[in-house]
Parts: structure tokens; sequence; C-alpha cells
């Protein structure tokens, strides 16, 4: 789970804190957390809480804003046991091809969905009217707070990160949207 603190600054109340949620995958044992730019964008404070109930401070280290991707790391005790992720491939995914997806939606922590693949290499406008290509389309519930979060193959191997939904009132209407792994594992060389 990762926790977002910024401040926006309002002439009469002055600095007024505002928090965000979303989800994030631990890649390797130095503590390093993949997840969504959109998820850490304007951050103040970022704070990773793990399955076990833990929680750090995260430092943003990489930024890929064209992909939407982000690394935080995290300082971790000298013997501290965590789980890393097994990545997966997406260049070979099929349509009807089952899926999992983890994360926090609404504030609910760990969550699993699960789907298929839906469409592949689809266009998607972000909020800033970027238009990240090659997306993988999933009918896995995706809501606001999975950002980040993984999108699974039926091995558990990451095949992709968690973004967005395609919605007209707020809520998952079963057309969800994730990063695709090849493009993460390019983005992650150039961190």
């Amino acid at each position: 789970n990762i926790t977002t603190e910024m401040y926006q600054y309002n002439i009469v109340l002055g600095a007024v804190p505002e928090s965000g949620t979303g989800s994030g995958t631990i890649i390797d044992i130095q503590g390093h957390i993949l997840t969504n730019y959109h998820v850490i964008e304007g951050a103040n404070e970022v704070i990773v809480s793990l399955y076990d109930g833990s929680s750090y401070t995260g430092t943003v280290i990489g930024k890929d804003r064209e992909n939407d991707l982000a690394i935080v790391k995290i300082e971790l005790e000298e013997n501290k046991e965590i789980t890393t992720i097994e990545f997966g491939s997406s260049a070979n995914l099929k349509v009807g091809q089952r899926v999992l997806a983890i994360g926090n939606p609404f504030g609910y922590d760990r969550t699993l969905t699960t789907g298929i693949v839906s469409g592949l290499g689809r266009p998607i406008r972000t909020d800033n009217n970027l238009i990240i290509l090659n997306m993988i389309q999933t009918d896995a519930s995706i809501n606001p707070g999975n950002s980040g979060g993984p999108l699974l193959d039926s091995r558990g191997k990451l095949i992709g990160i968690n973004s967005s939904i395609y919605t007209n009132n707020g809520g998952s209407v079963g057309i969800g949207f994730a990063v695709p792994v090849e493009t993460a594992k390019c983005s992650i060389l150039l961190f």
C-alpha cells in the first residue's frame, strides 16, 4: 500500500494537506517498488505499508511520466525478509487469458480480483493528456487505489501494472487498463 501526502497552498489557510493512495509491487530485495507515476505525482511524502503491517518512508528514485511508471525505494532493516514479484512476459498475451489484479481499492488493503485479458495494444489518454500506447485491457476489477499494483498471469507472474479504469461514475465498469511488464522492464533499466 502506498500513501502519499502533498501540500496545496491556500492564501487563507496556508499549507493544506491532501492524501492519496495506491499500490505497488516489490521488485527486489533492496526495497525497490514499482508503481504508477500518477500515484506519486506531486507527493511531498511517500509512505509504504508492507503486507506484515510495517511502514517505511519511501523515496521516489525514478519517474517515467510518459508510461505512467515510477520506482520508490524503501530502506529495509538488515535481516528483513520480504517477498518479491517474479517477472513474467506480456509479449505473448492472448485475449481471453486469465489474469489477477492485486491492490488496495478504496482503502481496502490486499484485495484480489480476477478476470481475463479483454484487449491488447490499447492507446489510453491520461488526465495529463498523454497517450500511453500498448496498454493491456482487462475486465478484472480495477478501482481507485489499485493503481500501481500487479496484474498477474495464472502462475502468479507479473505481466502488467494496474493503471486506470474507464468509467463515467468513478467505479469499475469492466474496463481496466494495465501497463505491460515489457514496458516496465525498459523503464526500470533507465532508472
